[in-house]
């Protein structure tokens, strides 16, 4: 295709959707006698799957465990999914549009729903701070180039996890 026939950039967002929905409390009712100064753990996945040619589901997973001591108060976790249109991007506008700005968009939807679901279990709010999409995916981009590069030069791969602290 020639820059005159170029395909101009579109973005639509098709629907936002709960996926996937769960939680457990395995240690109820008797972790809601003790004081309440929990350690929690925030994880996030997300991942992007083409539906057609233009068509895109990116799922932003968003898992909560909280443990007082080695009990488990609570694990939820939130797969929340949203159906997006692009076209005209390059691979590397692509790339971070679906594992960046989606994220990004879907965030508040999981935040409000994982708060939700706590609630719901009789236990105090858990307040997520706003994630920075665009860094996470800059850091595996790197990773993923650093990994490449040791495997080209014969060493193994280190690989990190990517965890954003959560605000009580």
């Amino acid at each position: 295709m020639s820059e005159q026939q170029q395909v101009p950039q579109h973005f639509d967002i098709q629907k936002v959707y709960l996926k996937d929905v769960s939680l457990e409390t395995p240690n109820s009712p008797l972790i809601f006698t003790e004081q309440w100064q929990p350690q929690s753990e925030v994880r996030l996945e997300t991942g992007a799957t083409p539906v057609n040619e233009n068509l895109f589901e990116v799922v932003l997973t968003v898992t909560i465990t909280s443990k007082l001591g080695e009990r488990t108060a609570y694990l939820t976790e939130v797969q929340q999914a949203g159906l997006f249109t692009l076209r005209g991007f390059d691979d590397a506008q692509l790339g971070q549009m679906l594992h960046a700005f989606c994220p990004n968009l879907l965030f508040p939807f999981a935040r409000e729903e994982l708060s939700s679901l706590i609630g719901k279990a009789g236990f105090p709010a858990l307040l997520l701070n706003p994630i920075n999409f665009d860094a996470i995916y800059l850091q595996r981009l790197q990773q993923q180039q650093q990994a490449a590069a040791a495997a080209a030069a014969g060493a193994a791969p280190a690989a990190a996890p990517v965890a954003p602290p959560a605000a009580q």
